[in-house]
């Protein structure tokens, strides 16, 4: 109904209240009084009462608050209007002069006032009840019934979309009691009462505990398979007091270690508009960022391929989303099927592929180095050879800084893939091979970002493998960047390399997230702190410090932050060789043999990443 209509009807029913408590009053006044006035005397002055009770209510401003706000205040203005029409009552009585004791119009204050108080309250449940009938309210259970918990109650209360269902406390006091309405019970029996009254999500209300141990509650809640949110003070959020954030992330430029660079990256969008561009591993970080941003440089077509479903699956409806009319087509399959790569650059008529599409995780490839070898490696060699086959303009590597003098088995693949795309770019006389070796991405899977924040999150502690360990960062999107426009740098062979600043060091990295997050850290210094760095030792061919560079002969580019490194390559002849030995390793699974192959040509020409002696040990 329209608002006046309400208002209309919410003053008809209090001028009804005023006949119903006069009428009431005057016959509890006949039980004990039998000289009461006739009817033809009551009528006109109960009409009279009405309208007086009407104007009161209207002026009150009674009629204009809503239901669901009819709480103290408003029963304060019902009071109030009890009371004036009352008096109002008293000075018509006066003058028409029936002879009504002040019993009567005592009671009349005092029913009015019930009766208009509870006809709002009788018609509020109906009408919230009636609505949310028909709603599925989600059912929570507040962890913690002090004040912060009460206060989420009452507010939670107006809601129709939430229904606060119980409390849970640590205080034993309180266990048992009813606090604002709702039971409290002890924390032992949070698993059953998520089971038995369908609790959907559990809000922590104890904005006083230290943050740690909201952590660990949070991740022990989390466990049992309930959605888990914490609450601020409602002081802290009206700020009252200091506003403390609870998580402040870390500037990037710290993480970093340099100034952001995509302001100072150019655009790129002349080299690839009205192309058609293959991307592998499209679904992973790397490769759906490339998608994204070459969705602004308008290229005829993007086929996105991947051997993932879900990857694929989430790319592609996110580049069709995002893109008005441009074609998007979607290949689910690996890059050592040589049918379909070869299938899809030729069917498609790929001008530019960008080869992203590489097993990265150093544990898991140091661990499956087949898997790793094959899929690094090989995978490489069948893209670039069908790329060179099918004529493409442009084909570009994305490779690591874990390619220079690798330690691991996953970066001697990288630093393997690169040296088949240098021998291929000696060779090829319409595709240009390029290739681009940064270090770590920000908030890429598997990066030390995320790994931090989940510990944090759970309490502690911070995983670090050594004090000493450094690293490069970049964001996704420098990285994308980087790759676009090592495509439109290129000239044949090249290696690109972008000028990252100082590498950062781990641990100053982890201290800066746990003091960002609120935390203070726990070591010698400061015993009583919140969270503790863990050394756990370098992992199996891990470095302390990563290198961009293999050699230091440098080229200059268009771009002042973007190099162009000369590296010595292996002849074909030597590439033959390693991809004839890499295939029997890997058709036998001979691990040892791989890693053979790994130590004997890895850096070939340059200062040895393994020796031949140290290939069991890689």
């Amino acid at each position: 109904m329209p608002r006046p209509q309400k208002q209309l009807i919410f003053l008809v029913l209090d001028m009804l209240m005023v006949g119903i408590a006069m009428a009431a009053a005057l016959l509890l006044n006949a039980t004990v009084r039998s000289d009461l006035p006739g009817a033809a005397q009551l009528v006109p002055l109960i009409a009279l009462m009405m309208v007086a009770g009407g104007v009161i209510s209207w002026r009150l401003q009674l009629p204009r608050i809503k239901l669901n706000a009819f709480e103290t205040r408003g029963i304060t203005r019902t009071a109030l209007f009890s009371v004036l029409t009352g008096i109002s009552a008293v000075v018509l009585d006066a003058t028409f002069g029936t002879p009504i004791s002040a019993a009567v119009y005592l009671n009349l204050v005092l029913l009015l006032m019930v009766l208009s108080a509870t006809w709002r309250i009788a018609l509020r449940h109906v009408t919230i009840g009636l609505y949310r009938r028909s709603n599925r309210r989600m059912r929570v259970l507040i962890y913690g019934a002090g004040q912060t918990g009460q206060q989420l109650v009452a507010a939670l209360r107006h809601d129709d979309a939430i229904e606060p269902v119980c409390f849970v406390d640590d205080n034993p006091t309180l266990q048992s009691l009813v606090v604002s309405g709702l039971r409290v019970h002890a924390p032992s029996s949070i698993k059953h009462l998520i089971e038995t009254k369908v609790i959907d999500r559990v809000v922590l209300a104890m904005p006083s505990i230290r943050q740690p141990e909201l952590a660990r509650i949070a991740h022990r809640l989390r466990s049992i398979g309930c959605e888990v949110h914490a609450l601020p003070s409602f002081a802290e959020l009206v700020g009252e007091g200091e506003l403390r954030k609870r998580v402040s992330p870390v500037s990037l430029d710290d993480l970093l270690g340099r100034g952001r660079l995509e302001s100072e990256l150019p655009g790129v969008s002349h080299a690839y508009s009205g192309r058609r561009i293959l991307i592998t591993g499209a679904g992973g970080s790397i490769g759906s960022e490339l998608c994204r941003q070459l969705l602004g440089c308008k290229p005829e077509c993007i086929v996105a391929l991947d051997h993932s479903e879900l990857a694929l699956y989430n790319i592609d409806k996110e580049l069709r989303d995002l893109s008005e009319g441009l074609n998007i087509t979607p290949v689910l399959g690996s890059v050592m099927d040589d049918t379909l790569i070869a299938e899809v650059l030729r069917d498609y008529r790929i001008d530019v592929v960008l080869h992203a599409a590489a097993y990265k995780h150093l544990p898991l490839v140091e661990s499956n180095v087949i898997a790793g070898m094959r899929n690094n490696v090989l995978g490489t060699k069948i893209v670039a050879e069908a790329a060179r086959e099918a004529g493409v303009e442009r084909f570009i590597l994305v490779s690591s800084d874990k390619a220079v003098r690798p330690t691991n088995v996953m970066g001697a693949s990288k630093r393997l893939a690169e040296l088949i795309v240098q021998d291929l770019a000696t060779r090829s006389s319409e595709t240009r091979f390029s290739m681009v070796r940064f270090g770590n991405v920000l908030g890429s899977s598997g990066s030390v970002i995320p790994l931090f924040e989940e510990q944090i999150a759970r309490g502690g502690p911070v995983t670090l493998t050594d004090r000493r360990v450094t690293r490069y960062f970049m964001t996704i999107s420098e990285a994308a960047r980087l790759v676009l426009l090592a495509g439109s740098f290129s000239r044949g062979g090249d290696v690109f390399v972008l000028d990252m600043g100082k590498p950062v060091p781990i641990h100053k990295l982890a201290r800066q997230m746990i003091e960002g997050a609120g935390y203070s850290v726990k070591d010698d210094k400061n015993p009583d702190g919140d969270i503790e760095i863990e050394v756990t030792g370098l992992r199996k061919g891990e470095k302390l410090h990563e290198e961009l560079l293999i050699s230091t002969d440098m080229l200059t580019t268009p771009h002042h932050k973007i190099l162009r490194a000369q590296e010595s390559y292996l002849s074909e002849f030597e590439i033959a060789t390693a991809m004839k030995d890499l295939r029997q390793a890997v058709a036998e699974r001979d691990e040892i043999l791989a890693r053979e192959i790994i130590a004997r040509w890895v850096e070939h020409g340059e200062k040895p990443a393994v020796k031949a002696d140290e290939a069991k040990s890689l």
